[in-house]
């Protein structure tokens, strides 16, 4: 997040930018990647428009993960910031940050509306993005979800109850606002914890981790296992769970792989890969890896889909300003759903994406 101490690009409606200028050729995209309004409810999916979406084909091997007619369909609309997509319940969920809103798409086509003040405590201070943000669904098909204004992590059960999961780290200090998650194979929950929630972000007076950063929560404590990375944001782990993927969303924006050990440690952080900048408002978000060990990142200009080994297959280019994360869905996982600006897609996959240990 490229200026996001100040105003955080990730979640960036106001600010204006074209993302088709940010990145204008294959030959560009292999430089960066070697080393409150109501929704407009889809009776229908609909195509993206042509012109301005793309799926740029960079290496034979994305005909493994995306057929060569694969096409994105426009599925809802119309809010001010689509993020924290997953699939729950036969459905997608995903909210609004701007407007505080949790909604789903189910087989009807049409959105609903979940929960109001999807993000917590409207009373107590907060910036301009209070909803509720990453997701994941829990062994019992409850859903954890992270508030940003409420500053935590809840559990919602089918009937919509909330309860506190995760609210504090190991020292018994407030988090920031929990930002992304992801369950590891031996059950544990990682995520990120930036300060995007918070008014005035790392000036915040009510920030009281002087880090923002990683951890890995695990028989009911919050461990930070990365402390270095000045802005945090999607995370995602390898199919085997060996390997952590962490974006940075400013003031370098990149992607790091770690290597994660049987203890929860993390060692040998690298670059995967990192993008020019500034890119006001266009930044590494949200993450997810495919069943093939492929990482989905969003960056400026649009979707990376990226080999463990760093080799860039193919970008995914939508008509918004910013493509801010990624969910698996479907009754097979064959279908992707990206969360971008005001609109939510789908798109149909060859391989299917990684499910969590519990089927989400």
């Amino acid at each position: 997040m490229a200026h996001a101490l100040q105003s955080p690009q990730r979640t960036a409606p106001r600010l204006t930018r074209l993302v088709c200028a940010s990145l204008v050729s294959a030959a560009a995209l292999c430089m960066s990647g070697c080393a409150n309004n109501p929704p407009q409810a889809q009776t229908a999916a609909t195509p993206a428009a042509a012109s301005a979406t793309a799926i740029i084909r960079l290496d034979p091997g994305l005909d493994a993960v995306l057929a060569r007619d694969a096409a994105l369909e426009r599925v809802a609309s119309g809010f001010n910031f689509v993020e924290g997509p997953v699939w729950a319940n036969g459905e997608i969920w995903f909210s609004d940050l701007v407007g505080n809103k949790l909604y789903a798409v189910g087989s009807d086509g049409a959105a609903r509306l979940l929960l109001e003040n999807s993000g917590g405590a409207t009373n107590a201070p907060h910036s301009d993005y209070p909803g509720s943000n990453g997701a994941v669904v829990d062994r019992d098909g409850s859903v954890l979800m992270a508030q940003h204004a409420a500053r935590r992590i809840v559990r919602i059960t089918r009937d919509m109850t909330i309860t506190p999961v995760v609210e504090r780290d190991a020292q018994g200090r407030r988090l920031n606002s929990p930002n992304d998650m992801v369950f590891a194979p031996d059950g544990a929950l990682w995520f990120t914890d930036p300060a995007f929630g918070l008014a005035g972000f790392d000036q915040s007076p009510d920030k009281e981790i002087p880090y923002n950063g990683v951890y890995r929560w695990k028989d009911g404590r919050a461990i930070a296992v990365i402390v270095d990375l000045p802005n945090p944001n999607g995370i995602a782990l390898s199919p085997d769970g060996l390997h952590l993927y962490v974006s940075n969303s400013g003031p370098d924006m990149f992607v790091n792989v770690y290597d994660v050990a049987p203890n929860g440690t993390v060692s040998a952080g690298r670059r995967l890969i990192s993008y020019p900048g500034p890119q006001p408002g266009d930044v590494p978000d949200g993450l997810k890896v495919d069943s093939l060990g492929n990482i989905w990142t969003s960056g400026p200009g649009g979707i990376r889909i990226i080999t463990p080994q760093g080799r860039v297959l193919g970008q995914i280019r939508t008509p918004d300003t910013a493509q801010a994360n990624i969910a698996w869905g479907g009754a097979d996982g064959r279908t992707a759903f990206i969360t971008a600006t005001s609109n939510v897609y789908r798109l149909r996959m060859v391989a299917p994406g990684l499910r969590s240990p519990f089927g989400s």
